[in-house]
């Protein structure tokens, strides 16, 4: 009996390695890998990813200033701020999906201000629409400096900084940028201004002996700073051109509000807040600007605190 089990394993032994055999023999292989390459999908990522060149627009312009793009230096630096922010997917997403819920703000007062649009692209390059904080303490969409913000008139201590204010910061942004355009005669310059100061593009404009900012040599960022401008008004204007596929309901909402003016102290904003049928959070979304949880005002001076209109946020409880 026990040699009779030995015999039948054996054979089944047997029997599997011919069907194996004879599986391979029917299943040409490939030499390198040992498996059939026509019979499983192609996933190679030369097949199934392309990374193409971009073509540069040759009719792009910055507040109606042409771009000389028939300078071969010129070409490239807008090339390759077009590359980094068309293949830098995730972050141009952003960008367009907030400028639905900013832009609607920014533009009314540049062209209230007699600056043209193509400078809400300013916002953008400068703080990615966010009340950013740089190391130097630059701060807000626009990314003002503490002595310029009070310069031009705002209001910056512990409890009240309207650098975050998207409409003061804007209004004082235009402002620069008007004098800026006065002392330049160029809105590329003025731009250009924005990011090195007044008094360094002056000096590099007489240093250098030249006029026009596109035959400046400036240091990595400034020599950045338009280009980057540029591609950003290239790329958000016109998504699909760069592969971006975005519906209207992808993008972040425009939150309209109606303004209520404070002339007193207020000791405690999330009580306010549930006067409006909010809560503290989203009363300080809409105002930033308040850098704590009451209003000093002592002054009485005279606040205008956003309020969200109902049936854009979910019922407080």
């Amino acid at each position: 009996m026990e040699y009779l089990k030995k015999g039948l394993i054996i054979v089944g032994i047997l029997t599997v390695c011919a069907v194996s055999i004879n599986a391979v023999q029917d299943f040409p292989v490939d030499a390198i890998d040992g498996v059939k390459m026509d019979s499983v999908p192609d996933k190679s990522v030369a097949q199934n990813y392309r990374i193409k060149a971009l073509e540069v627009p040759r009719d792009i312009d910055f507040a109606g200033e042409t771009v000389p793009l028939e300078d071969p230096d010129v070409y490239e630096r807008l090339d390759r701020e077009l590359l980094v922010n068309t293949y830098w997917q995730s972050n141009a997403l952003l960008l367009m999906k907030r400028a639905n819920k900013y832009f609607p703000i920014i533009e009314p007062i540049l062209k209230e201000e007699g600056v043209p649009e193509d400078f809400k692209y300013l916002a953008v390059i400068e703080s990615g629409l966010t009340q950013a904080v740089s190391p130097a303490r630059a701060i807000g969409f626009w990314q003002i400096m503490e002595g310029t913000g009070k310069d031009y008139g705002l209001e910056i201590n512990n409890n009240v900084d309207e650098r975050y204010n998207i409409e003061k910061s804007t209004r004082v942004a235009a402002e620069y940028l008007k004098k800026a355009k006065e002392k330049f005669g160029s809105w590329t310059l003025a731009a250009s201004a924005y990011n090195a100061g007044n008094a360094g593009i002056s000096r590099q404009l007489e240093r250098q002996k030249v006029t026009d900012y596109y035959d400046l040599l400036l240091g990595e960022e400034t020599g950045r700073y338009v280009f980057r401008l540029l591609a950003l008004k290239e790329i958000m204007s016109s998504p699909e051109k760069y592969g971006f596929d975005l519906e209207e309901d992808d993008l972040y909402a425009y939150i309209p509000t109606f303004k209520v003016e404070v002339d007193t102290v207020v000791h405690d904003f999330p009580d306010f807040a549930k006067q409006f049928g909010i809560n503290y959070k989203i009363l300080k979304i809409h105002n930033p600007w308040l850098r704590d949880d009451h209003l000093n005002n002592a002054s009485r001076k005279k606040y205008e605190i956003d309020i969200p209109e109902e049936g854009y946020y979910p019922e407080i409880k």
